[in-house]
């Protein structure tokens, strides 16, 4: 899981980059979800918590540069 203060500490570039790295892992999490299941199937949510707040960051950045 991704602290908040890790991701503030991220530049722009840094956390779209992020953004696509944790998009293609839940991808993989499911598939192997589908194909063999998952130890955890938490894991998916968690990787899904991740993913929206990085976006939430981003969104945050993009308003206040507006």
């Amino acid at each position: 899981m991704i602290e908040n203060a890790e991701i503030r500490q991220l530049s722009d570039a840094d956390l779209n980059e992020r953004i696509e790295l944790e998009r293609n892992a839940l991808a993989k999490l499911r598939f192997n979800h589908t194909v063999a299941g998952l130890e955890s199937p938490k894991a998916i949510a968690n990787k899904k918590r991740d993913i929206a707040r990085l976006l939430t960051e981003l969104n945050t950045r993009k308003k206040a540069n507006a």
